[in-house]
């Protein structure tokens, strides 16, 4: 049954200097609560500090690649001893596809994205589970993707890290019932950040990042289980899981057809500049 919503008064985001990340950031911070956050932009990061303080919130920043997940790992606990944390949310992530001309993507994004998506997620809520589990209270959430509800042809690595992040916070949320903790999975269709603006097609049914902070708040403070949105675009992916699944790959091909225009760290990325 979903726990009454409370309010929390430490929360910690990975990620923040992503779209989402500063649109949750910005929606959380008022007076009486106490923010960290961590992404890997400093100067980015320090202006989303400033105006989360301006709103009234208490704001530790830390700039912290998550791929360096014992620095991750410390970095969490750190922000815990000092205060316990109320709830964490594990956002960071990046995102490829395959090529312009249906070429695989490059080893090297693979195991980014397996390394950003999927085991800094884990490590991100894994860090203050047993903590949680002992304090009989807590949220954890994780940022997974509609993507990641089947696999999309044009991103392979994306909808498969997002996969397993999913299920791992499905795992969690199992485990930690009983002890007072809830876990939330979030799985956002398109939202509009510099991230989903690299995708060179179709967005159907986008949000703005605000919208989506709003339903993330809602959905994490009241500790529900599945987080999906918008409602339209995860009924259809969901009843496209039940077609056969060649029909299903068809449909896939046909309507969620796109390229991503690489970032720096993508060897295409790094080809092109």
């Amino acid at each position: 049954m979903t726990a009454p919503a409370r309010r929390p008064r430490h929360i910690l985001l990975t990620g923040a200097t992503g779209g989402i990340g500063q649109a949750l950031a910005l929606e959380f911070a008022a007076p009486g609560v106490r923010l960290s956050l961590t992404g890997r932009n400093q100067e980015t990061l320090s202006a989303l500090a400033r105006r989360c303080r301006e709103a009234g919130a208490e704001v530790a920043e830390k700039s912290l690649d998550v791929r360096r997940i014992e620095a991750l790992h410390d970095w969490i606990c750190t922000m815990d001893d000092a205060c316990p944390v109320d709830m964490v949310i594990a956002n960071a992530g990046v995102s490829s596809s395959i090529g312009p001309r249906d070429e695989a993507e490059p080893v090297e994004d693979v195991r980014r994205l397996f390394a950003v998506n999927a085991e800094a997620a884990a490590v991100t809520l894994s860090a203050l589970a047993e903590r949680m589990r002992l304090r009989r209270q807590g949220r954890l959430a994780v940022v997974a993707s509609l993507g990641g509800w089947c696999g999309m042809p044009s991103s392979p690595a994306y909808s498969a890290s997002k996969a397993a992040a999913r299920i791992y916070g499905d795992s969690l949320r199992a485990w930690l019932a009983p002890y007072g903790v809830r876990v939330s999975v979030i799985s956002p269709g398109f939202v509009d950040s510099p991230m989903s603006r690299r995708y060179m097609g179709d967005k159907p049914l986008a949000w703005d990042a605000a919208r989506a902070a709003r339903r993330i708040r809602r959905g994490v403070e009241r500790g529900s289980p599945v987080i999906a949105f918008p409602a339209l675009l995860a009924l259809g992916i969901s009843l496209l899981n039940l077609l056969p699944a060649r029909l299903g790959d068809a449909i896939l091909r046909k309507f969620f057809a796109f390229t991503v225009i690489p970032d720096a760290e993508s060897p295409r990325g790094r080809d092109a500049s």
